[in-house]
């Protein structure tokens, strides 16, 4: 039997409260989901990367729910154009459902299948589902986008209701979904060349009690479930932004404010694609970063004589996770400390980050550096040590990471903070004063 109507799961892998998924079986009596392990995003990964480990064994839970339901999830590894080329064949009007991805590559590559789909007499449907708040609907009055987050978030909470973060009634349909006698087979990791790691993923139940007290505990590294640790699933859509959303409007402004965050780096994404490989204010790709790379090796593997860097950048390395607080502080010394293109240190988080985003990594990054929208200052350079003391001032973080820290193993700290931060003040500043 040649189904008509696919939804193709990307970065929303659940059943409930999907909103492309709703909208689909709701319209349609017989839709077939699909998965594809896109061969372009993973030939840049290493064959130990924890995500795809996390991926795979997501995809497998998704396709079980739906055997349990009669259907099946059709899964393919390569390329999506291909694949979409396979699947539509015997097609005569087919039609694709969707979540909207609001990155670079993913808006190009749904561009091509929508063209490819819309040959066959088809059509393509996409949804917002990923943020609360997409595109254009939160723009300043004169229609333009807010490039700094303190307005954007008042109009963002303002425009917040009820309707905003509610679910949708996936269960209500999901006779709609085609019917499998046998279920497809599916390959393994080692198939696309990757292999099975056994970093602990964090589990997606949080208590209550974690949401209620995020504005006291969130910068705490220390305290174990001072945050949620729910990045990698908002990241892969394993849970709802609507739901949490729901939750932290009732429970804790604060972490309703982080998850506005997610939105206005999103929003920044869509409409400055250019961030990507770009400083987004423009002024300071004048700055001539010292990039040196012995240096850059230190700080990669927390060998920089200064112990919050090193415990975050050796919990990272770790577990592929890092406590917000120390990202901030890892960042600036590397942008601000040691020179280093922020470039290079938003690579390395998007190659170890479980809950990597692009639109969140490369917002934080040109934060910490100065060169972003809403960024700190330049002349804003963290103490690392001030820090430490502000958030780990009995070290417990520092000795869970670094347990040789206060012995002779432990090496002296590879700059001094005074030094590094005028050299940082003066490098900002002459590559301000270059005239276009």
């Amino acid at each position: 039997m040649i189904e008509e109507t696919f939804y193709w799961f990307r970065r929303d892998l659940r059943l409930k409260d999907n909103a492309g998924l709703y909208h689909a079986l709701k319209k349609n009596s017989s839709v077939a989901p699909v998965f594809i392990f896109d061969k372009n995003i993973l030939a840049k990964l290493k064959a130990e990367d924890t995500r795809v480990t996390f991926l795979f064994d997501q995809i497998q839970k998704l396709k079980s729910e739906l055997n349990e339901l009669g259907s099946d999830l059709i899964v393919e590894y390569g390329d999506p154009a291909e694949i979409w080329k396979k699947l539509l064949n015997q097609t005569k009007s087919p039609k694709i459902y969707v979540n909207k991805d609001y990155e670079p590559y993913a808006r190009e590559r749904d561009k091509g299948i929508k063209k490819l789909v819309e040959e066959k007499n088809g059509t393509f449907h996409s949804y917002k589902d990923h943020v609360v708040f997409e595109e254009n609907e939160i723009l300043k009055a004169d229609g333009k986008p807010y490039t700094v987050f303190t307005p954007y978030s008042r109009k963002w909470m303002e425009k917040l209701t009820e309707e905003s973060v509610k679910p949708y009634p996936n269960q209500e349909y999901y006779a709609h979904f085609f019917k499998a006698n046998t279920p497809s087979a599916i390959g393994s990791l080692s198939d696309m060349g990757f292999i099975r790691t056994e970093i602990r993923i964090p589990h997606i139940d949080v208590e209550p009690e974690v949401i209620q007290n995020y504005d006291k505990t969130r910068d705490i590294p220390a305290l174990v479930g001072g945050t949620s640790r729910l990045g990698v699933h908002f990241r892969f859509g394993t849970i709802s932004i609507r739901s949490w959303g729901a939750s932290a409007w009732q429970l804790n402004q604060t972490f309703l404010s982080e998850l506005c965050w997610r939105d206005f780096y999103q929003q920044i994404l869509w409409h400055f694609p250019q961030v990507v490989n770009h400083s987004f204010k423009s002024k300071y790709e004048k700055i001539e970063w010292r990039n040196n790379k012995a240096e850059f090796e230190k700080w990669c593997n927390g060998t920089t004589g200064y112990p919050l860097v090193d415990a975050g950048m050796r919990q990272l390395n770790e577990t592929g996770y890092m406590h917000n607080r120390v990202r901030m502080v890892t960042a600036s010394f590397l942008c601000k400390h040691l020179l280093i293109d922020w470039r290079w240190g938003e690579q390395y988080f998007a190659e170890k980050l479980l809950d990597y985003d692009l639109g969140a990594n490369n917002g934080g990054w040109q934060w910490s550096a100065g060169t972003g929208c809403d960024a700190a200052p330049y002349f804003r350079v963290f103490n690392p040590e001030s820090q430490q003391k502000k958030f780990d001032p009995k070290f417990e973080y520092i000795q869970k990471w670094v347990p040789e820290y206060g012995t002779p193993d432990y090496p002296l700290p590879m700059v001094d903070h005074k030094q590094a931060r005028e050299r940082a003040l003066f490098t900002y500043k002459s590559g301000l004063s270059v005239e276009a």
